[in-house]
């Protein structure tokens, strides 16, 4: 385990290897699991400021959920995720014609309409962020249906925290991320 500030690193994390492999996995993060991915209280408000420049990138049913609820619901604990459709996917995918799950919000991000990528949770993935005590926890969840990245991530010797980077710098800043690597690399 490695700390820097008040962030706590854990080991499976550090030595994990992994990489994103859509063609392989289609997705599926963004249409499996009991809950809709974690939100912050702040991108709630961006996601309610920017909903109609994203409405356009998402499907019917994903609108039908947020305009019948909202674009956020509480998970069993009480914490703030995305709505789901059909308590599977969430309520902000959409569907490349090759069946592959994509977010509505990175679209109109990608696109230029608004200035907020997608939920830092989402952007994170597979990592989970608690907070207890104090310290922010950065913990590698391990799921079936990333089995493929993780073996992209073996076969490219691509470690985690480097196929996370602009995520990473995006949640803790570039200055922590650099003590982090070098923490690592020691």
């Amino acid at each position: 385990m490695i700390i820097v500030d008040n962030v706590i690193v854990s080991d499976e994390f550090i030595n994990a290897r992994f990489c994103c492999h859509l063609a392989r996995c289609k997705g599926e993060c963004c249409v499996a699991g009991d809950a809709g991915a974690p939100l912050e209280p702040d991108e709630v408000g961006l996601i309610e400021e920017y909903i109609e420049e994203i409405k356009p990138y998402m499907r019917p049913e994903g609108i039908e959920v947020i305009e019948k609820n909202d674009v956020y619901d509480y998970d069993d604990r009480g914490m703030l995720v995305t709505p789901l459709v059909n308590d599977e996917e969430c309520a902000f995918v959409y569907f490349h014609e090759n069946g592959t799950a994509l977010c509505a919000i990175e679209k109109a991000y990608l696109e230029g309409k608004i200035d907020f990528w997608k939920p830092i949770s989402c952007h994170l993935y597979p990592i989970r962020l608690v907070e207890k005590d104090g310290f922010i926890h950065v913990m590698y969840h391990e799921w079936s249906v990333c089995v493929p990245a993780k073996r992209k991530g073996e076969k490219e010797g691509i470690p985690l925290y480097k196929f996370l980077k602009g995520p990473m710098i995006r949640r803790f800043g570039e200055d922590w991320y650099e003590r982090f690597v070098k923490q690592i690399v020691k």
